[in-house]
């Protein structure tokens, strides 16, 4: 994982985390984080974040994948389906730890569970909330 997204060298990891608690950017992993799928698509992230607009949304999201925090997860060609994603974004390892050695990770069970709570959610979101998803290991 590059911990240096202006030069990609890794050498210093408080520019990530400067890099990755930017707001935006980390409303984004928290989006991810509390998908519960935790594989978001570029949809479900814009509509998430309705302030911003839709190519803020894959600006950020394509920065954060190019750090190595995000990483995008396709569906093989012959399990997609028309109507519905195929790409989705998940918290890479490399991520994963990054943000649990810096005490990021401990609301991710509240996330979660706010995530179940919202009411009201458009038919095109749970519709990509049911889509098939690639499997991860």
């Amino acid at each position: 994982m590059s911990t240096d997204p202006g030069t990609g060298d890794g050498s210093d990891p408080r520019e990530l985390l400067h890099f990755v608690t930017q707001q935006t950017r980390f409303a984004l992993v928290a989006n991810v984080l509390q998908h519960p799928e935790g594989l978001a698509s570029m949809y479900e992230l814009e509509q998430l974040n309705p302030s911003l607009s839709d190519a803020t949304v894959y600006k950020h999201v394509q920065k954060l994948v190019d750090a190595g925090v995000l990483e995008a997860v396709e569906l093989p060609d012959d399990e997609r389906r028309q109507g519905y994603p195929w790409k989705f974004y998940r918290l890479t390892d490399e991520g994963r730890r990054f943000l649990d050695d810096h005490n990021l990770l401990q609301a991710e069970e509240t996330l979660q569970r706010m995530y179940e709570t919202i009411a009201d959610k458009p038919e095109k979101i749970v519709k990509y909330e049911n889509a098939p998803r690639p499997e991860v290991t």
